[in-house]
């Protein structure tokens, strides 16, 4: 693919650049793509424009696409313990083209299903391309987009919506295309959230975004979950060690909050999906040093 600068890779920063509907081709349990526009007027308020924003739970990473395109952020770091999340991201943006061909030419079928799967549980074994294209066909093809669930339409393949209903081919080619063009603008990481924490050398000018596994039924969403003291430990991190401004999100857990005591907080309803449509209750969380746009509810905010 070219390297020469586009429209889309634009250094132009700010209001006023192509705003898309979807900014990444991962669905994500307890996804937060509808609170970029929130995050978007954080760095505004806060003068981050500009600035690197940092992700160490990458996932599906849409907030940071959305930054990076529409150009409140120069640069973002991307970091997911996750091997085929981690090998998503890379193939998408330093391997495009090929990516790109096995989204159009491999088959939806449930036998392909049972082989991709097989390749996701042995990820070590196969090359980053392999690995990568197995994380994003399961992650359309499973229920909610939960990597080790189960399938849409199940084995038997009956019912309203099948095993083809979240892999639109042309559109999930559109966006893998668009950030291949981002690449160079994109720092990516395969290390555990608190070792990347503790090697980040920042500058003032930057945020960082926390939304660690869920409290609960983190086991059930996510192949690296947490127990009760590795959410205390990353508490523990978060208010003692970080070189920068940041947020933490959550689901909302008295044990979370109880941990951020002393941290402003705000609690709202995110929509999302799990087998069923349903609100869950969230925990946004803030650092000292940021202000915070007013809303009652991040997950609705304005952005004129």
């Amino acid at each position: 693919m070219s390297t020469r600068p586009s429209a889309l890779a634009s250094n132009r920063i700010g209001p006023g650049k192509t705003f898309h509907r979807y900014y990444t081709p991962l669905r994500y349990p307890g996804g937060k793509s509808s609170l970029g526009k929130y995050l978007r007027q954080i760095f505004v308020e806060n003068r981050l424009t500009g600035g690197i924003y940092v992700e160490p739970y990458a996932g599906g990473a849409s907030i940071a696409m959305e930054l990076l395109m529409t150009g409140y952020a120069q640069e973002v770091w991307l970091n997911d313990i996750d091997l085929a999340i981690y090998a998503f991201w890379k193939s998408a943006l330093h391997d495009t083209e090929a990516l790109i061909k096995l989204v159009k030419t491999t088959p939806l079928t449930v036998t392909e299903w049972r082989r991709q799967r097989a390749i996701y549980l042995n990820s070590e074994k196969h090359d980053t391309l392999t690995t990568g294209f197995a994380a994003l066909f399961l992650n359309r093809t499973n229920r909610s987009g939960i990597l080790n669930g189960g399938i849409i339409g199940g084995f038997s393949q009956k019912g309203r919506w099948l095993i083809d209903a979240r892999f639109n081919r042309s559109e999930l080619a559109e966006r893998i295309l668009r950030i291949g063009h981002y690449r160079h603008r994109v720092h990516l990481f395969n290390d555990d959230a608190e070792v990347f924490l503790r090697g980040l050398r920042l500058p003032t000018k930057s945020l960082i975004y926390l939304d660690p596994p869920y409290f609960h039924k983190g086991q059930r969403m996510y192949r690296n979950h947490y127990e009760r003291e590795d959410h205390a430990r990353i508490a523990d991190l978060v208010l003692n060690e970080l070189p920068c401004r940041w947020v933490v999100s959550y689901d909302d857990a008295s044990e979370i909050a109880n941990l951020y005591a002393d941290q402003r907080q705000i609690r709202y309803a995110l929509h999302y999906s799990a087998q069923t449509k349903r609100k869950g209750g969230e925990l946004m969380i803030f650092c000292d040093a940021l202000r915070i746009p007013k809303t009652n509810n991040p997950a609705h905010f304005r952005f004129d």
